[in-house]
Order: C-alpha cells, then structure tokens, then sequence
C-alpha cells in the first residue's frame, strides 16, 4: 500500500479534494521511486505463475517475426532507401544503393531494383547510413525522432532521444564519410527541414511544458549559440510544426492548436527566407497546405465544411479571400490529407468507418476511389517523395491480411505488390474471417466495431474475446494485421475494435459527438459494444477483457467505475486516470494544448463534465475485475503519477474481484521500452495476464507450429531456456 499524506486540492468551484497521493508527483522523493519499484516487485511476484505461459507467447510472437528482412526500396534523388534488420538485432539499419542514373520514377527501374533486398546477401553497392543498433550501444532506451537526409544526398540531420522523454538532441552525420560533424543541436523537438542548399535546416525548441514554441535555423558549421531564431508561439494552446512541401519549393511552418491553424512559407531556395503568412489563424479554423505550380492547395473546414474540403489559392496572395473551392463539402466524406504531385492529387478519405483514397486532377479535382478487395480493411499513403512521379505508393492491411507495400502505375492501372509482411509458421488467411457489426449506444446511436475471429470459432457464448478501443482526438483505430495477435487468435480469442465516438471513423462530427461536455459518449459507446458481444453470444461477460492506452486507458478506467461488472479483465496502458487535477495545472506538459480536446476545468461548465468521467475522481468501494496497468516513468504525456495514483486508491478503496497490478517502466516513456525484443516482451506479458483471466492460459494453440516454439509448448531447440511449456494449472485464477 502507498503511504497516504494528507493534502488538499482546492478546485475551481471553490469545492476541497483530499489527494493522500499527490506526493508521487514528486521525482525527488525517495519514496516515490521505492513505492513504484515496491509495485513493481508486487507485479512480477503475481504474474510468475504465469511466466511459462509469458515465454511461449513471447517465443510465439518472435517466431512469426522473419527477424532478418529488409524494407520496400524508396526512390529519392538518385538513391534507392531502404532498411533492414537482423536476427537478435533490437533496431534497423538504415540503407541506400545508387539508383540508375537518371530514374526519377520507380515504375521505370528494373523489377529487381524495386523489391526488398536479400538482407542474407546485401547487394554490393549497398551504404549503411545509421545503424541504429550501433548507436543504441550503452543505452536502456534509444528513439529516432528524425532522421532528414539533405537535398543533395550528402548529409543527414539525426534527432534521438535516449531516455523517453521526446526530448531530441539533434547531430548532423556526413552520409558518405559516415563521420558526425560538430554541429549539435542540444535540445530539440519533432520536426526537421532542411532549405535546398543543404547547408541549413530548421528545427524546433520545446518549453517547460514540452510544447515546441520556437523555430530555429541552424547553418552547418556554425555553432549552436549563433542559430536564428524564425518564429516564436506566444500562445500557449499552439504547437509548431516544420516541414518541406513536396515540390521543394517551400519550407512550412505550422502552429497548431487542437482546433485551430496558422501556417507560414519561406522560400526554400533562400537559406536568408523569412516567415511568410498564409492566412491568418481564426478560431475554429483548421487548414493543411502543399505545393503545386503557382498554387497552393489546403484541406480545411473553412465555411462550414465540417467533413473539410479541399481549396487552392495563389502562392502569390494566399490570404483567405484568395481561396477557392476544387472539391466542395461533402458531408459523410472526411477528407483527411491531400498529397499533391506534379500530375496528380491523391485524396485520404473516410466514410462509413472506412478508409479510400481518391485519385484526382490537380487541375479539375475530377476522380475516381481506389478499388480494394475487402470489406473492412486500412490503406493509407505510402512514401512518395517524388513530385514528379506517376506511381503512387500505398499501404494497405486489413484485420485478416499482412500489411502490404503496393506500387500503383497512376497510368496504366497496374499494381505491383513489393511486399507483404511476413509472417512464419504458414500463416492461412482463409482460416480467419473479420467483419463489422453495430452496437447500438443508450442514446440509440449505432457504433461499429471490426471483429477477427478464428473462422471455426463458434459464436455461441463460449469464445473469449478481447475489446479494444480509444475515441480520443479524432484518431480512429483501423482494422490492420498484426502477427502478435494471433497468439490470441488461435486460441480461439475473438478481437474486437469498438469505434467508439470522439474518435474518427465516421467523420469529424464523430469526434465532436465525443468530446468537451459529449465525452461521455466515448464511454457508453464502449459499453454498448461490449454488450452487444455478449447479446450477440460473440462472447460472456466472465471471458471478455478489454484494453486500452493513453486516452484509451482513460476510456479504460471511466467504463469500469460505471460498469465494474463489464468485464473479467481489464489493461489500461499510461492511463489518463486524473483528469480534473491535471487539466487544473498548466505548469504539467502539455495541459494548456490540451483545454481544446477536454475543456477547461477553471470554467465550471468543464468541471462538472471532467468530474463526472475522470476515473480517479470516480473510483468506488465495488469489485473489480482483474486490472493490469502500465506507466513509464519518463513519460511527456501521461505523467507516470497518474497510474500510480489511481492503483494506489483503488487499492484502498475496491472491496474484492480480481488481482490489482501496476508496473512502470523506470527507464521508458510513453510507448514503452524502444527495442523490439523488449516491446514482444512487454507484449507477452500483457498477453499472458489476458489468457489467464478469460480462461484461456490453457487452450492449446492450433495451427501450424511457429518457428521457436516445440509441439505441445516444449521449447524447440532454436528456443532459449524456458520459452515453451505447458502453463501451470494455477495459471487460470493467478
């Protein structure tokens, strides 16, 4: 039990909390760290019954994983991109081969030139940029948050983070002497741009509060202390954002709030260029730009156009009495992003909780949507660096088919499929089937949720199943592969995605229906769709658990405060579980940003809608189900107290049901530990504490047998000492 002093939170309405745990909050307690590795120990105790189970999922996961394997070419500049990795390698290998001279479009290389290289037997004229496994040497954690090669080929300008944060420190490496320069930008945030003398870059600056505030131009050679500073947010509910057009043209700057944008343009031949407005920012206003010709072409909800539309302007008076309509509003077709070419114009749209992508006219706007053969799939815009080009890389997965990499001939028609996810152990698509139901929520509104399911599973009550969801920020969770998950699937786990209502599946008036004083819905959509599992004897409430992160983990917590018998376990992973008190602080990251997605608790209307879902706020004397929560310590997003907090006080305050569990990662952030071995790790635990409450720790997997992993669950030869057997009998109930 965490030690409770006392402390008074006052709020906004003038009403007293008593937080006995706010003291977690402090990093320079002692205490604090001894309470989380306490935690931790307490975890690892209760989940060792089941680390057999743990070992084979892990040995499951990794056997499906072709670990040495290489990445679709990209053509840029004369060069053919492209990673690897290694077996027993965490990280990727950044790579590049000449191109032949002249190839501007990858449909005109020879179709060896397009596959994936033989990771075995690396072509001969092969570079190795970065090899990130080398870099990570010494460190627990090691994160990419950039890698931006210069117009010329020549030099790369390469921001790591090495402890979780998201803070970058940002070093500039000499491609063809491998040799890192002097120039070091201590402290940097996303976003990397280089101007087209490929002799400077901007770069942007995060404040206290983990906000990029500043843009900054840094000169090769020059030293960190003589950057110019460019652009400045004073506002506090902005970010900055930087970035290049794909004609190369411009370099962009964005400041951003959640509801609201401003862009500015330097001419990217100019490495003097000053910001230049586009239009000027207006509450409510959203708008993205690229670059064609003497146009600009922008995405934006501008008049109304709630699903957004898309307009054009003059690059020479851009203002917003300049815009004109190339594709109006059309209601129930959210236009998410415009990609624009020399010759043509790729639109990414959602309706009906699908995504399309529409090829255009850049001149008239005229098109047609890209034919897919499934109902419930994914695809989305691959890299297309070239303006010039006329094929189109695109991704497409769905819940039963392994992410591809398709080349599309914009002329002919013709798809050249350059890879598909690999995934060993003979993988059959045709022993899968997914599909889309619709829950109905109290207010009678009809929710989907894509499901995958072994297809000799039988759909009369008897199938465990897990239920995912988010419906935050208008991020909707596609129907995409994963080879992870069927460690669940052939154990004859149904999996189900809730495409609950704040996120984005079904159009921007689908998120607002599900933020400020409507999140609630987020909730009871999430409620309904476990119900209707149950009615529709998909599953039983006593073999249904359900999961999710972040704002997901949020979604997590306010659903078991209102329906604790919901399910038979829960996994909310860095939880945003204290809602009212961080929203109350601005001094905490990102907070501020944060007022337009979630309200202002300072205005009362705010608070009484925060204090009614926030699941630390809410937290009740009730049987729980079995609840596994995960935080990491270096965490920018979801403060690592949050989780703390809410296991602390659910574990005076739940009067029985299943196990209790909180474990942080001491040396990661938000997305966890950064190497993948350790991230199939951390997935097979959560996988295992799954299996054990819906009861299936037992089921024996069917299908072919997985590289690593022995008949029956005796570890193979391949395997390292205890990733296989049988799970203990205890492992049901632990």
């Amino acid at each position: 039990m965490a030690e409770q002093r006392p402390h008074t939170l006052t709020r906004a309405d003038g009403s007293t909390v008593e937080d006995p745990w706010f003291w977690l909050r402090d990093r320079d307690d002692p205490a604090m760290l001894a309470y989380l590795e306490a935690e931790n120990a307490y975890t690892a105790a209760q989940l060792a019954p089941l680390q057999p189970l743990r070992d084979r999922l892990f040995a499951e996961i990794k056997g499906r994983v072709l670990e040495t394997d290489s990445s679709a070419p990209v053509l840029d500049g004369g060069w053919l991109y492209y990673r690897r990795t290694l077996e027993g390698a965490a990280y990727a290998i950044r790579c590049r081969r000449p191109a032949p001279y002249g190839a501007t479009d990858p449909r005109h290389l020879d179709e060896r030139l397009r596959r994936p290289v033989d990771p075995l037997d690396p072509p001969d004229d092969e570079v190795v940029l970065y090899d990130q496994n080398r870099e990570a040497e010494g460190h627990d954690f090691f994160q990419l948050g950039g890698f931006a090669i210069s117009p010329d080929h020549r030099l790369a300008a390469i921001a790591t983070d090495t402890s979780g944060t998201e803070v970058f420190t940002v070093r500039v490496r000499d491609l063809e002497t491998g040799e890192d320069l002097d120039d070091v930008i201590p402290r940097a945030a996303y976003g990397l741009a280089w101007a087209n003398d490929a002799r400077s870059f901007l770069y942007t600056v995060p404040d206290d509060a983990w906000r990029p505030h500043e843009v900054w131009r840094h000169r090769i050679g020059t030293p960190h202390d003589a950057d110019e500073l460019l652009y400045t947010e004073e506002d506090e509910r902005f970010w900055l954002g930087v970035g290049r057009t794909r004609s190369h043209r411009f370099l962009a700057i964005a400041a951003s709030s959640k509801v609201t944008s401003e862009w500015y343009l330097l001419d990217a031949d100019d490495p003097t260029a000053r910001p230049r407005l586009v239009a000027e920012r207006e509450h409510g206003i959203e708008y993205d730009l690229d670059h064609r010709g003497d146009l600009l072409y922008l995405v934006t909800n501008v008049d109304e156009a709630e699903d957004f539309k898309l307009c054009v302007a003059p690059v020479a008076t851009p203002g917003r009495e300049h815009w004109i309509d190339l594709i109006g509003h059309r209601p129930g077709i959210r236009l998410e992003a415009a990609d624009v070419f020399a010759d043509q114009l790729v639109l990414s749209e959602r309706t009906d909780a699908r995504t399309q992508l529409r090829i255009c006219d850049p001149a008239t706007g005229e098109g047609e949507v890209l034919a897919m053969d499934e109902d419930v799939y994914a695809a989305a815009i691959g890299a297309n660096p070239g303006f010039e080009t006329r094929t189109l890389r695109f991704a497409y997965s769905s819940l039963t088919t392994p992410t591809q990499e398709v080349d599309l001939d914009l002329e002919t028609g013709e798809r050249t499929l350059l890879k598909q996810q690999p995934v060993r152990g003979g993988y059959d698509r045709d022993r899968f089937v997914s599909w889309r139901e619709w829950a109905t929520a109290p207010d009678g509104t009809s929710v989907p949720i894509s499901l995958v399911r072994r297809a000799d599973v039988p759909l009369d009550g008897t199938a465990p199943a897990l239920l995912y969801g988010y419906g935050s920020y208008e991020i909707s969770i596609d129907p995409v592969f994963s080879s992870a998950r069927l460690s669940l699937l052939e154990r004859g786990v149904v999996f189900a995605i809730a495409h609950v209502r704040g996120g984005g599946e079904l159009g921007r008036r689908w998120y607002l229906d599900g933020k400020f004083h409507a999140k609630p819905n987020t909730f009871s959509d999430f409620a309904a769709c476990a119900d209707h599992l149950v009615e529709q004897r998909i599953t039983a409430r006593d073999r249904l658990a359900i999961r999710g992160g972040s704002a997901g983990g949020l979604l997590i917590g306010a659903v078991l405060n209102l329906r604790p018998d919901l399910c038979a376990a829960a996994v909310a992973e860095v939880p945003f579980v204290d809602v009212v008190t961080t929203m109350s602080d601005p001094s905490i990251p990102l907070t501020v940003i944060e007022y337009d997605e979630w309200g202002n608790p300072g205005e009362l209307e705010f608070l009484e809608v925060m204090r009614s879902y926030s699941p630390y706020d809410n937290v009740a004397a009730v049987d729980h189900p079995a609840l596994l929560v995960v935080g990491g310590l270096n965490d920018p997003r979801v403060q690592y107290w949050e989780p703390a907090k809410w296991v602390a006080k659910l574990r005076t305050t739940s009067t029985g049901g299943g196990p209790l569990l909180l474990h942080t990662e001491l040396g990661a952030g938000h997305g966890g530990r950064s190497g993948r071995y350790d991230a199939w790790q951390d997935e097979a635990r959560v996988l295992a504490f799954l299996l054990a409450h819906i009861g299936a720790a037992e089921v024996e997997p069917t299908g072919p047998q997985v590289p690593g992993v022995g008949v029956s669950g005796d570890p193979s030869p391949a395997d390292p000492p205890g990733a296989g057997g049988p799970p203990p009998a205890s492992s049901a109930t632990a």
